[in-house]
């Protein structure tokens, strides 16, 4: 599957970029793609030594020497907390947080904070990240110049459900599908409320949600194996290459067209409608408080809009 890019962006050698699970697949050609425009990257990771062959690898073919690894565990939220303290002592702005990183229908199994793992990695890991870095997002857009929150989900949000009573999905059968379903259902949520909330504080800086589509990456290797099979055997017909994937990604970071545009979902480089059920506000908001109490956050969204 190959895309023609008519898309020519502008060098930006003063931005800072996070990308969560840069070291492989869409975070990996996300990186690259920003390196190149000149930006400061940091790949935040949980692979210290595979990070470093990649970090010398994007930086040869880029020639950008701003490139660099901080590590983070999206699967513990004292790793996740670590990582911000560590940014932040660099006293450095942040212009695009990429939420790109996860893990895919694996068996069922827990974060070290006994979060069952799609939940806590792909959700509440970007969550509690986002949240923590906000401070300095706020400091770091202005006027005509906002910072940017772009969270990586995909179209199997379409099939998702979202159980707050049992988020965990502990009280019946354990769908590895239906667990990364709804962790990519809860993604697109927590955007829509993230922007509503940034946009009633006045605040210079945008969240939007894209799907990447079927991309041939190492996430498929817990699914069925006749899945693998097919994704083996078709996959250049059937599956757009990590570059492809991150494309849209890379549109909502950087392209002009996008300035103080938020609350959008985007496939292919174009806005679309994401399932019905994520447009409900209530649920938006139902979902945050949660989510602040499985995290340990205060929720300072509560009255900050009208709801």
């Amino acid at each position: 599957m190959q895309m023609v890019h008519l898309y020519v962006f502008c060098q930006q050698p003063d931005r800072v970029a996070i990308v969560t699970g840069g070291t492989d697949g869409i975070g990996y050609a996300t990186t690259k793609y920003l390196a190149r425009l000149g930006m400061h990257v940091i790949i935040a990771g949980n692979n210290d030594a595979k990070a470093q062959e990649v970090i010398r690898k994007i930086r040869e073919e880029t020639l950008n020497s701003k490139v660099e690894f901080l590590y983070c565990d999206l699967g513990s939220m004292t790793s996740i907390r670590q990582f911000v303290h560590k940014f932040k002592m660099r006293n450095v702005p942040l212009h695009v947080l990429v939420n790109n990183a996860g893990v895919m229908m694996v068996p069922q199994r827990q974060t070290k904070d006994g979060f069952e793992e799609h939940l806590g990695v792909n959700y509440l890991g970007h969550f509690l990240l986002t949240n923590l870095l906000l401070d300095t997002l706020k400091d770091s857009g202005s006027p005509g110049c906002c910072a940017r929150v772009v969270t990586v989900s995909s179209a199997t949000h379409y099939v998702g459900e979202l159980n707050l009573d049992d988020l965990q999905g502990s009280r019946g059968c354990y769908s590895p599908h239906g667990a990364y379903a709804q962790s990519k259902l809860a993604l697109v949520l927590f955007t829509y409320r993230l922007q509503r909330l940034l946009a009633a504080q006045g605040s210079h800086v945008t969240a939007n949600v894209v799907d990447p589509g079927v991309v041939n990456t190492d996430l498929y290797r817990h699914v069925f194996w006749g899945t693998r099979l097919v994704k083996r055997v078709l996959g250049w017909l059937l599956f757009k290459t990590p570059e492809e994937g991150a494309w849209t990604t890379i549109y909502a970071a950087v392209t002009p067209e996008l300035e103080g545009v938020g609350g959008r979902y985007f496939y292919n480089e174009k806005e679309t409608r994401s399932l019905p059920v994520t447009y409900d506000q209530k649920l938006q908001q139902q979902l945050w408080a949660t989510s602040c109490q499985l995290t340990g956050l205060p929720d300072g969204s509560r009255g900050a809009i009208l709801r």
